[in-house]
C-alpha cells in the first residue's frame, strides 16, 4: 500500500470523526504532514529495541505504559507512567519535552500507534519499544533489581 492511499486513508479516518463531532483537519495540510513525516523517516525511525535498553540508559529514558489500566497493574516497566495508547494526543503534554520518551504496550502494535501520533504533533524524543513489554521481559540488556 503506498504512502499517499495510506494516508487518504488516515484523512478518510479523521475526516469520519466529524460525524462524530470531532472536528476534522484540514485533508491537504494533514496528508502533507504525513507524507513528509514518512517520506523523511527510515525504517527504523522512532524504534528501541529491548536490547538497546542497558543500564547505562536505562535510568535516563522516561517509560510510558500505554496498555490498560489492568495490564499496567498487573506489571510494568518499573518507573513507567501509565497512560493509555488512544490517550496520548490528548495528553501529549504530560510527555516530557526533553530526553527520550519511550511507549510500550504488550507487542508494539499499539504503542507504536501512539508513537506515531506523537511524532505526527512534533515531539520527535518520542520512541517505540519494538516487541513491547513482553519483549522487554524476555530480551532486555538490563532489568532493574535483577
Amino acid at each position: 500500500m503506498g504512502m499517499r492511499h495510506l494516508a487518504a486513508m488516515a484523512l478518510c479516518v479523521i475526516s469520519a470523526g466529524a460525524i462524530s463531532g470531532i472536528a476534522p483537519v484540514a485533508a491537504g495540510e494533514l496528508e502533507d504532514e504525513i507524507i513528509s513525516y514518512m517520506d523523511f523517516a527510515t525504517e527504523a525511525e522512532g524504534i528501541l529495541l529491548p536490547q538497546q535498553l542497558t543500564k547505562d540508559v536505562f535510568h535516563d529514558i522516561h517509560f510510558v505504559d500505554v496498555r490498560s489500566d489492568a495490564a499496567h497493574a498487573a506489571g510494568t516497566i518499573p518507573g513507567a507512567a501509565h497512560i493509555e495508547w488512544r490517550e496520548v494526543p490528548g495528553r501529549l503534554d504530560e510527555l516530557p519535552l526533553e530526553g527520550t520518551v519511550v511507549l510500550f504496550c504488550d507487542t508494539g502494535v499499539r504503542s507504536s500507534q501512539a508513537t506515531f501520533a506523537a511524532r505526527l504533533m512534533g515531539r520527535g524524543n518520542v520512541l517505540v519499544l519494538q516487541s513491547g513489554y513482553q519483549g522487554w521481559l524476555k530480551d532486555a540488556a538490563y532489568k532493574p533489581g535483577e
